[in-house]
């Protein structure tokens, strides 16, 4: 994949990955670059620029094969993989994640929670046993791990991260405020911060609320 490729395109391709898959459910076989941008809240010719990006994939006149282009831009997000992950963090959030994401369908494979709550050790979820945290290293040098999912706040994150580095953990699904890719430059970070979307909503609705 080309190195050069703007991460607003990349943030975009799941969006087409989530549509195209609704359209596939419902029985459509093509769609035109105009229509598949109404459904993105786009332009036809902001949809034709991301997908010439990975080389184009539809026909003039003709349009994009739904099927087919649905399952390119899964390859394209590496879905057709399986990274096998551990979740740290067994509390409300965690659980919420472990019960409600399916994870075979978006390129992982969730093997294990961790938590430091001895009233969440033990139980079940997803069937999945949680482990205590001290249990981490073993389980990581056991087994090949290479993505850590991070429900944990920034005070517990913050002394685990250097241990899940040395154990050659380099992704992180990250819903703390700790900044990883800050200490570690070479790792893979996706930060989740449900406050700064909370807080652009209300950023929105004042603004809205101000024009009236």
């Amino acid at each position: 994949m080309a190195k050069d490729i703007s991460i607003q395109v990349i943030k975009r391709l799941p969006r087409y990955y989530r549509f195209l898959t609704e359209l596939e459910n419902s029985g459509v076989d093509k769609i035109s670059s105009t229509k598949l941008a109404e459904i993105m809240s786009s332009t036809a010719s902001q949809v034709r620029q991301d997908l010439n990006c990975f080389g184009g994939f539809g026909q003039q006149g003709y349009g994009y094969p739904v099927s087919k282009l649905r399952e390119e831009i899964g390859k394209i997000l590496g879905l057709n993989k399986k990274h096998k992950a551990v979740l740290l963090g067994a509390g409300n959030l965690g659980r919420a994640i472990a019960t409600h994401l399916n994870f075979d369908s978006l390129g992982f494979q969730l093997s294990a929670i961790f938590e430091k709550d001895h009233r969440l050790i033990g139980t079940m979820l997803r069937g999945i046993k949680v482990m205590p945290d001290d249990e981490i290293e073993a389980y990581v040098k056991d087994s090949d791990v290479d993505t850590a999912f991070l429900t944990l706040p920034k005070d517990a994150v913050e002394p685990l991260i250097e241990k899940l580095y040395q154990l050659g953990i380099r992704n992180f699904w990250n819903f703390s405020h700790f900044d990883i890719a800050r200490k570690y430059p070479d790792t893979v970070v996706e930060n989740v911060h449900l406050s700064d979307s909370l807080m652009t909503l209300c950023y929105r609705i004042n603004e809205r609320t101000a024009d009236e």
